[in-house]
């Protein structure tokens, strides 16, 4: 018995060192006291979606301010809505949250970036939405617009941090020519900053429109978090990255969607699978059915489909990765024709020397150290921004 009880004392304090022990990590959004007096008597803009909680009760940031008497007039709501339930690319519309009666104004429709007119009654806009870590995730596309639009409309913007879960500097830097809304920045695929940074970095190496160089730009850093760092996200960001391993794997197998192979999207494990009604490309099987909160219409909807399981693959030290995307193209033996969106394959890769080079028969240690120098100089950049050293 006493052995018993022991065993139990040893065993909770176990638990309670390791609670204790980890790291908590304390969001901008999280940090009231910092931004609340910045906001008094101003009229408040959001930019958030289903990723602005605000503490473990995941309250709404809305909800939060309003509850703290705070004066927001209006919501906008980047690619996936206000809810983060709308499929990629599909439009989201204007619309006026049911609990509140806030009117949702969509900067994923008519237009992406906020108007004149619909700035006019704003005095500040407070962005506070999670990334992931890739230049064609388009969140930080808004960010950009949201940030041009403010500094053409004499605005503050007030970006509240939050940390970076797949913290790489890895890929190709973007070139202007294949500038688009899944790459606004120059920037490398992987570009190892958390929102803030980025817009510090926007707003400092004169990316804006040249007429306004700068906006008022303030960011709330997170604390408990440093560069290098695990961290895994409380809310998914967008209905196709619904765990940790689908954003670790995101980044490598996004350019799969310029072609006709499945990333997967039509089952519960988007951005794990890769494949297609065909038999060469590998064992696993999965069928991708319409299914709501992840996908309405899939690429091969109800065809079975042949390929890889990436659920279990651990070891993605650098973050991206052309291996899967060359196996796939080899396997296919069909040239030119596996790129079969080949314009959107360069906008995503930010230049068309990645899909020149795979047709030429490179490999992947070929291709990548073809843009090492340019990530050098953008590490070098980079460094000036960093607020989590």
């Amino acid at each position: 018995m006493r052995h018993t009880i022991l065993f139990i004392i040893i065993l909770i304090c176990s638990v309670y060192q390791q609670a204790f022990s980890q790291d908590v990590v304390t969001t901008g959004a999280e940090r009231t006291d910092e931004y609340l007096p910045l906001l008094k008597n101003k009229r408040v803009g959001l930019v958030i979606n289903q990723t602005s909680i605000v503490g473990n009760s995941h309250t709404c940031l809305l909800d939060t301010l309003l509850s703290l008497n705070i004066k927001v007039l209006k919501v906008f709501a980047p690619e996936h809505g206000f809810r983060g339930d709308a499929d990629a690319g599909e439009t989201v519309k204007d619309g006026k949250d049911k609990r509140t009666g806030i009117p949702i104004l969509s900067l994923y429709g008519a237009n992406k970036k906020p108007s004149a007119d619909q700035l006019k009654d704003i005095d500040v806009l407070i962005f506070d939405i999670q990334d992931v870590g890739a230049r064609f995730y388009t969140y930080i596309s808004t960010l950009f617009y949201v940030m041009e639009a403010a500094a053409e409309n004499g605005k503050e913007v007030i970006v509240l941090d939050r940390p970076n879960p797949c913290d790489y500097v890895e890929g190709p830097v973007l070139k202007h020519a294949f500038r688009s809304f899944v790459g606004m920045m120059p920037i490398p695929l992987l570009h190892g900053c958390t929102v803030a940074e980025l817009a510090r970095m926007i707003n400092s190496e004169g990316w804006i429109n040249k007429k306004h160089e700068t906006c008022r730009l303030t960011v709330i850093p997170c604390l408990g978090w440093q560069h290098g760092q695990e961290y895994s996200l409380p809310v998914k960001p967008s209905p196709n990255l619904p765990n940790d391993q689908s954003i670790r794997l995101y980044a490598s197998l996004c350019p799969f969607e310029a072609t006709q192979i499945s990333v997967g999207r039509g089952t519960t494990f988007p951005f794990q699978v890769l494949g297609a009604p065909d038999k060469k490309y590998g064992n696993f099987t999965f069928t991708p059915k319409a299914l709501p909160g992840f996908d309405k219409n899939p690429l091969h909807k109800n065809q079975l489909c042949y390929g890889i399981d990436l659920r279990k693959v651990n070891d993605l030290d650098k973050g991206f990765t052309l291996n899967y995307f060359l196996d796939f193209f080899n396997r296919s033996d069909s040239g030119a024709a596996f790129f079969d969106r080949a314009r959107f394959f360069d906008l995503l890769m930010g230049t068309d020397t990645v899909r020149k080079a795979i047709l030429a028969g490179k490999s992947e240690e070929e291709i990548s150290a073809s843009w090492e120098n340019e990530l050098n100089s953008y590490r070098k950049m980079r460094e000036k921004y960093l607020l989590y050293k």
